[in-house]
C-alpha cells in the first residue's frame, strides 16, 4: 500500500524565503525539491498525519506534495489548513487546502467547506474528514510562514 504523510510547520525569519525554508525545516522536508500536484489521493493509499517527516531519501531529490502555505510580514497572523477524506473500501480520496493571513478558525471553516464542495463533485462515498491546521503570529520586523503538506511517498531522483 502506498503512503502519504501529512506534515506541518511554521517559522519566522528576516526574509520571506527564509521563513518558508525554516517552516519546511520544522516539517522535516527542507532538503527536497517540492513538486506540487492537485488534490486527488490515489486508491489503496494510507494517509497519516505525522507532524515532522522522517528521512524520505537523499537531499536534493524530488518530493510530490499538496501544499497549503501562507506567508506574512509582521505584525499579523498566518494560517494554513489541509483537509482530506478518502472513499470507503480503500478507494480514492481528496485533499483540500486553504491558507492566508487569517486565524486558525477561519482556515478550518473554509477547508471544511471546500472539501465538502469537492466531495459533491464525485460519485464516491467518503469517510469522515481529517484536518490539520497550522497557525502562527508574525512579530513586527519578521516574515512568518505557516504550512501543511501532504507528502506522497518517498523522494525520487531529479536527474
Amino acid at each position: 500500500m502506498s503512503q502519504i504523510r501529512v506534515v506541518w510547520g511554521s517559522a519566522s525569519a528576516p526574509t520571506e524565503m527564509a521563513s518558508y525554508d525554516a517552516a519546511l525545516a520544522a516539517a522535516g522536508v527542507e532538503n527536497y525539491n517540492l513538486v506540487s500536484v492537485s488534490s486527488v489521493i490515489p486508491a489503496a493509499t494510507a494517509v497519516e498525519a505525522v507532524g515532522t517527516a522522517p528521512n524520505l531519501g537523499p537531499a536534493g531529490e524530488r518530493l510530490t506534495v499538496v501544499e497549503a502555505r501562507a506567508t506574512t510580514a509582521g505584525p499579523g497572523q498566518v494560517s494554513a489548513a489541509l483537509a482530506w477524506s478518502q472513499s470507503v473500501d480503500d478507494g480514492p480520496g481528496l485533499f483540500y487546502e486553504v491558507a492566508g493571513e487569517t486565524d486558525a478558525t477561519d482556515v478550518d471553516r473554509r477547508v471544511h467547506e471546500g472539501l465538502r464542495a469537492g466531495q459533491e463533485l464525485r460519485d464516491w462515498t467518503f469517510t469522515d474528514p481529517n484536518v490539520v491546521v497550522e497557525s502562527e503570529q508574525a512579530e513586527s520586523g519578521t516574515y512568518t510562514t505557516a504550512l501543511v503538506l501532504a507528502v506522497y511517498g518517498d523522494s525520487d531522483p531529479i536527474c
